[in-house]
C-alpha cells in the first residue's frame, strides 16, 4: 500500500477472443491479497481505457497508438472463415483468400484483422458487429473471416471454421501506460512472461543478501534463479582467488556431475577432503 489505508487491487482489461484465465489463477495463487478485477472491453475502445487510467493493463489487439503505451507482443492468432456445416469449404481442412473470391464475405465495423483488400464479394452493407455478422452466416447471407479466438467465441452448432493460410493474422499483446508501470504491472507481466515465483527479475524472489557472506559468492546461482550444482560448490570452494571453478558448477558442467570433483560430490555427499 502506498500511503493508503485501502487494499490494493489490478484492474485488467480484455478485449473480447482473449481468455486470460490461466493468467488469473496464476496470480491468484501469487498475490492472494490483492484482487484482480477483469474489464471486458472492445478492441477499439481498449487503449482509451488504459489511458484514462480506467484499467492498470489490458490484454489488447495490435496494432495500438504506442504514444505512451507499452505494450509486449504475447501471440499470434490463426486465421479462419466461418462457414455454415454445408458449405463446400466445410469438405477441407483449410482455404485461401482466392478460394472466397465467389462468395460474399462480411466485413463487420469491428474487424481485428485489418484487410487492404477483403477477399470475395462485399456485402451491400457492413454489419456493426462480429456478432451480428456470425448472425448473418448463419442466415446464409454470407461468410465471415476472424480470429480463430472469435469463431471459438461466438461458436454455433449450425457452423464451423476452417484456416485461411495467407489471410492477415490478429496479435494479442499486454499493454499498460508508460508511466503506470506499478510493482503490481511488474507482476502480471512476470506471470505472462512465464516466470517463477522465484525468478530474480519478480519481486517475490529471495534477496541475495538473505545467504551467509562466506558462502555462496559465486552469485550465478541466485542471479539465475537456479541453485549452484554439488560439484560446484566444493569446486569454487577450492579456488577462492578466481572463483572459477564455482562459475563452472553453477552452469551444470563436469563439477556438477561429481566426474571430475571429490568422490562424495557424485552421490550428494560431502568429500572426505575439502
Amino acid at each position: 500500500m502506498t500511503g493508503s489505508d485501502a487494499t490494493p487491487s489490478f484492474r485488467l482489461a480484455y478485449v473480447p477472443g482473449v481468455t486470460p484465465g490461466k493468467w488469473v489463477r496464476i496470480w491468484n495463487e501469487r498475490l492472494p491479497g490483492v484482487p484482480l478485477a477483469l474489464l471486458t472491453v472492445s478492441a477499439a475502445q481498449a487503449p482509451g481505457l488504459l489511458r484514462d487510467k480506467g484499467a492498470d493493463a489490458g490484454l489488447v489487439r495490435l496494432p495500438i497508438d504506442r504514444t505512451d503505451l507499452s505494450a509486449i507482443p504475447l501471440y499470434t492468432e490463426t486465421t479462419v472463415v466461418v462457414v455454415p456445416k454445408d458449405h463446400v469449404v466445410a469438405a477441407v481442412d483449410e482455404v485461401c483468400a482466392d478460394d472466397l473470391a465467389d462468395d460474399i464475405v462480411l466485413h463487420p465495423l469491428d474487424d481485428a484483422l485489418g484487410w487492404d483488400n477483403p477477399p470475395g464479394r462485399p456485402a451491400i452493407e457492413r454489419p456493426a458487429t462480429t456478432a451480428d455478422a456470425v448472425d448473418l452466416v448463419a442466415a446464409g447471407v454470407g461468410l465471415l473471416v476472424v480470429p480463430q479466438s472469435l469463431a471459438r467465441l461466438h461458436h454455433r452448432k449450425d457452423l464451423t471454421y476452417r484456416t485461411v493460410t495467407d489471410a492477415p493474422q490478429s496479435r494479442i499483446a499486454l499493454s499498460w501506460r508508460e508511466d503506470g508501470t506499478t510493482d503490481l504491472v511488474e507482476d502480471f507481466i512476470g506471470i505472462v512472461r512465464g516466470r517463477t515465483v522465484n525468478s530474480s527479475r519478480g519481486r517475490a524472489a529471495a534477496p541475495a543478501a538473505a545467504e551467509p557472506s562466506g558462502r555462496g559468492r559465486s552469485g550465478a546461482g541466485g542471479a539465475s534463479g537456479r541453485k549452484p550444482a554439488a560439484g560446484g560448490a566444493k569446486t569454487g570452494g577450492r579456488n577462492p582467488r578466481s572463483g572459477s571453478g564455482g562459475a563452472k558448477g553453477t552452469t551444470g558442467s563436469k563439477g556438477a556431475k561429481g566426474a571430475k570433483g571429490p568422490r562424495g560430490a557424485k552421490r550428494g555427499k560431502p568429500g572426505r577432503r575439502s
